[in-house]
């Protein structure tokens, strides 16, 4: 794979080498996008979470309807 970085983002490449924090461009942008992979793991299991609270308080105060196990399997015509 060929990647066209661009002047600003070969400088930037360039100085995280410098710096050590990585031994060569492959592993800079591995590490790069490692840690971005992470970043949007973790956003999604913040939002999931968000949702969830956001559900959890409309139970909690009534303004959602809950079913049991029995109340949804009749519903699907499973009982």
């Amino acid at each position: 794979m060929n990647v066209n970085l661009g002047a600003p983002y070969e400088a930037k490449l360039r100085r995280i080498i410098e710096k050590g924090y990585a031994g060569n461009q492959t592993e800079a942008i591995r590490q790069a996008i490692s840690t971005l992979d992470r970043q949007i793991e973790e956003e999604e299991a913040y939002l999931v979470h968000k949702a969830v609270e956001l559900e959890m308080q409309e139970i909690d105060s009534g303004r959602a309807k809950t079913y049991t196990w029995e109340e949804v399997k009749k519903k699907a015509g499973l009982k």
